[in-house]
């Protein structure tokens, strides 16, 4: 026998949770074919000496809806092992949708999930109008990795619903009409539908977003109607009641989604973090999970691998943009920003008005002012960070002219990180470990010059498990591969066994991370964006060829659309 691909001399991380062994593993026709010491000739080797092989990560809750239609590869996801993605969550889709009405569905993305309207424009070849033609069209597409995704609830409103979905509720007709669609959607293989009602999600004139607008009961009946179909995952970015600790609509919030999860029958998932304003929050959702298990239902929670934070600095964003002195030096080009920033005149002029109080309302990840305790200079990629307090304690300067001064030292090449949320790691790990949680959430596509997400993989392997020593190898890669693809239904991946696809990732273990950052301007249009590469992985296995190596391209690019059950079925 003959192989396409063999991985020879691999420490052979399955997936299952089971301990490692040494092995090769063998492909053929985008399969893996074997698993043990294998002789036979390939076309292809790749000697993973003192490596080790596991499945392809999952990730399963993205927002590259518009990013695969000018960058195949996936980017910065795939760099970081990922091999499959899940998009179209929080409600934000591009379809269904006319090209004629793409207002419409851009106003809904671009300032709650920050991608960039000219990018949207000059990138997307809009050649669908409803969801199984939208999903034919990714068939289409040139692919690096694997790509799968979700009915959009704002998507859906507003392709019924027009300029109404902004403001009004839906009537029978309209309810009757995202019935329909949703129905076709789920048929035709999407993996369910999500939506948002979280009030950092507004339109750039300040507006909700259109699922905002909707009453529960027409998310009751829209999810009841994948489960009358039996298929379909049901995800929602939530409420806003977990801000504080003793808001009073949280436990009819809870109450509301046990309940849908019991009378559906159909998974229901959401982000879960910790916050240092609702310490208490947290644990409640945890209560939730459980009740939710015990009436029969089934929920799960994606969590993060780290603190969520805004990556800020002179290149994108800062806390004081919106403050008119900045506002003025902000609208420079770098270099004279730079000029600017080494006259005394100018630097008092910035310090003091950066005690001035900000109008503007901040959302989601975009900056606001914040303490300068939790205002941190990324040094490393995985830290421990410093804080702008204590820098500027060290240098005996106001913290803003330390801020200035670390961005001059550096040529402007330096980033702060101000975590939102999970800023305490010992209640991260609690939630990393949590039986009904699965480690995800990179939001990878969108806020992408805000935040910087996907290498929460990288650095699941980097600090819990080789730093911290909190993790097994075998429990991380699990969490990564097996528990991820389960949750969504991805039947022949997650796990290196014969006759599953062959998504495949090696890398060392002594140096599997993450890089720093980076600002590049490579969106169409010259659209910014933050990217971050990794370190350590020496190969990237997409169904069966081999998509990177040592992080570099191949030029293949053997991606599939992973399409929902029922599609899957037919």
């Amino acid at each position: 026998m003959s192989y396409d691909l063999v991985i020879k001399n691999g420490w052979v991380v399955d997936g299952s949770g089971l301990p490692r062994y040494r092995g090769d593993v063998g492909v053929i026709a985008g399969r893996i074919a074997a698993i043990g010491r294998i002789r036979e000739s390939a076309r292809e080797v790749i000697d993973a000496e003192g490596r080790v092989v596991t499945p392809g990560f999952v990730d399963g809750h993205t927002h590259m809806d518009a990013q695969i239609f000018w960058d195949p590869l996936g980017t910065c996801s795939c760099w970081h092992g990922i091999t499959s993605v899940v998009m179209g969550n929080c409600g934000f889709t591009l379809a269904p949708c006319a090209k004629e009405d793409r207002h419409l569905v851009i106003r809904n993305l671009q300032r709650a999930e920050d991608i960039s309207v000219e990018a949207m424009e000059a990138g997307i070849d809009w050649r669908w109008t409803t969801f199984p033609q939208f999903l034919d069209t990714l068939e289409s597409l040139p692919k690096g990795i694997n790509y799968s995704g979700y009915l959009g609830h704002s998507a859906l409103r507003t392709y019924v619903m027009g300029e109404r979905a902004f403001d009004k509720p839906a009537t029978e007709d309209d309810l009757a009409a995202m019935e329909r669609e949703l129905r076709g959607a789920i048929a035709a293989g999407a993996m369910g539908f999500t939506t948002s009602r979280s009030p950092s999600h507004e339109t750039p004139d300040g507006r909700p977003v259109a699922s905002r607008v909707a009453a529960w009961d027409e998310v009751r009946r829209l999810v009841g109607a994948m489960g009358e179909m039996n298929a379909g995952i049901f995800e929602i970015a939530g409420e806003g009641v977990d801000r504080t600790d003793d808001n009073p609509g949280l436990r009819d919030y809870h109450r509301r989604l046990r309940d849908l999860a019991v009378e559906t029958g159909r998974p229901v998932t959401f982000g879960l973090f910790t916050r240092r304003d609702a310490p208490k929050v947290w644990r409640t959702y945890l209560d939730l999970l459980e009740d939710t298990a015990a009436a029969g239902g089934r929920m799960f929670a994606q969590v993060h691998s780290r603190a969520l934070s805004s990556v800020l600095s002179f290149k994108t964003q800062l806390p004081f943009d919106r403050l008119p002195v900045w506002k003025e030096l902000r609208a420079l080009p770098l270099a004279e920003q730079a000029r600017r920033l080494r006259d005394p005149e100018v630097r008092q002029a910035l310090v003091r008005a950066s005690r001035e109080r900000d109008e503007g309302k901040a959302l989601g990840t975009e900056a606001r002012p914040v303490p300068f305790e939790w205002l941190f200079v990324m040094e490393t990629p995985d830290g421990p960070h410093r804080s702008i307090a204590e820098v500027a304690r060290e240098r005996g300067c106001d913290p803003v002219e330390a801020m200035i001064d670390l961005a001059l030292e550096k040529d402007m090449e330096v980033f702060f990180l101000h975590p939102v949320a999970n800023e305490n790691q010992d209640y991260a790990l609690e939630l990393i470990k949590h039986r009904r949680s699965v480690v995800t959430f990179s939001d990878s596509g969108a806020h992408v010059s805000q935040l910087m997400d996907a290498s929460l993989q990288t650095h699941l392997l980097s600090y819990w498990v080789r730093a911290k020593q909190a993790l097994t190898l075998e429990e991380a890669v699990r969490m990564l591969t097996f528990d991820t693809a389960t949750q969504w239904g991805f039947t022949d991946r997650g796990l290196i066994r014969e006759g599953f696809a062959a998504d495949l990732v090696v890398f060392d273990p002594d140096t599997v991370g993450a890089e720093m950052p980076e600002v590049v301007d490579d969106l169409p249009s010259g659209a910014r964006r933050l990217i971050q590469r990794a370190r350590g992985c020496a190969a990237t296995v997409v169904n069966g060829e081999t998509v990177l190596r040592d992080g570099k391209h191949t030029g293949a690019l053997p991606g599939r659309l992973l399409r929902g059950p029922l599609a899957s079925r037919s």
